[in-house]
């Protein structure tokens, strides 16, 4: 058995590299092959304990994914089912965007009024624990599956958070997560306070039948909340950069093809016909935050206030394979109509001011960066 299994991996990974091209030669190439065979059947003999073949040879698929950059992974048909109910808004969970950083889980945002939010989970901590069990060496998927559980559930993660010298113990009951990426409310009668969670499908036409109501009642002040915003869809992020802008480049997208290679630019229109937009960002705000924010900061279209954003400047793809699993793969970069790349820097904000206590919520009377954008949009 072990040895028909050694061979079809083999033969499995042959088929994989006859496909791609590499820089290395083909010698080389072939060596390793046979070094990733003399590993398995080492395993197979020798590691103390029986091994799950299937499970060995999904994290081998991982490994490789996750080798190239932060954001490629590979889903099993159970987590590709699952990212497909969560899209569509409803689902079951703590709430947060992770990734992998220093291999532990890197919390991009904790989504607004998720259990993770309630509890003080904060854009930027790291989980070193779940449940007890060490983070450290484990992909991003099996992480992210120790955290699943059947709603009503109890999870413990230890979080190491920057500046905070002792680890942080969250206890955090899993319930059912409703996505609503677009809520809005008028402040002293005189701004349009817009906040964005999420760039869904519906996201743009939803920000534009907020605006038509605020110019029913004579809004000529606006907020753009993109704050612990971890992004979304490409084609969102370029209508509403457009809707506030009249012309000029939005962003741009440089793939490994050439012919792939596009450029955004705005239509004539300004949805809110010039008047003054202040847009809120912090370390939570990413990828598609980041194009929106950057192209009205390079254009001068807005005042960008608050700290400084994550700097995700990958577009990634979810391409759907034979077993019903998929794999993200990141598939372009972007840029902003400067030409920069945020990649590891993020968005600057023109105006720095941090969250002023540890209670900190976002549209609560603890939120000082949205007191701080309203005194400057009424003096």
């Amino acid at each position: 058995m072990k040895k028909k299994f050694l061979i079809s991996v083999l033969i499995l990974i042959l088929s994989i590299f006859s496909k791609i091209s590499f820089a290395a030669n083909d010698e080389t190439i072939y060596d390793k092959i046979d070094l990733f065979g003399e590993v398995l059947d080492k395993i197979n003999k020798e590691y103390v304990e029986d091994v799950d073949q299937s499970e060995v040879m999904d994290a081998a698929i991982n490994g490789v994914l996750q080798s190239l950059d932060p954001y490629s992974a590979y889903m099993s048909p159970e987590t590709f089912k699952e990212m497909e109910t969560e899209t569509k808004g409803k689902f079951g969970g703590l709430g947060i965007e992770v990734g992998m950083e220093f291999g532990v889980i890197k919390v991009i945002t904790p989504m607004d009024n998720s259990p993770a939010e309630k509890e003080g989970v904060k854009a930027g901590d790291y989980i070193v624990k779940i449940n007890g069990t060490q983070v450290q060496g484990k992909s991003l998927t099996e992480a992210v599956d120790l955290m699943r559980g059947p709603v009503g559930s109890k999870l413990e993660i230890t979080i190491r958070r920057k500046g905070v010298k002792k680890a942080l113990v969250f206890e955090i009951t899993r319930e059912i997560i409703e996505v609503k990426s677009v809520r809005s409310k008028i402040i002293d009668n005189s701004i349009g306070y817009i906040r964005l969670t999420a760039f869904n499908e519906n996201s743009s036409t939803q920000i534009k039948n907020k605006i038509k109501l605020f110019k029913k009642n004579q809004i000529n002040k606006y907020v753009l909340d993109l704050r612990n915003n971890p992004g979304g869809l490409l084609s969102q992020a370029v209508k509403i950069s457009d809707f506030f802008l009249d012309n000029g480049e939005i962003v741009s997208t440089k793939s490994r093809a050439p012919s792939e290679n596009k450029k955004f630019f705005a239509r004539e229109g300004d949805i809110i016909d010039g008047k003054t937009l202040i847009v809120l960002i912090n370390y939570g705000s990413a990828s598609a935050s980041e194009i929106v924010a950057g192209a009205l900061k390079d254009h001068k279209r807005a005042i960008i206030v608050g700290e400084n954003s994550y700097g995700k400047g990958s577009v990634q793809s979810i391409i759907p394979l034979k077993n019903e699993g998929a794999i993200r793969l990141t598939i372009s970069k972007y840029y902003l109509p400067s030409g920069k790349s945020i990649s590891g820097t993020g968005i600057t904000p023109d105006i720095q001011i941090l969250e002023n206590t540890e209670k900190f919520r976002i549209d609560t009377e603890t939120d000082n960066q949205l007191d701080f954008a309203i005194k400057l949009l009424n003096g």
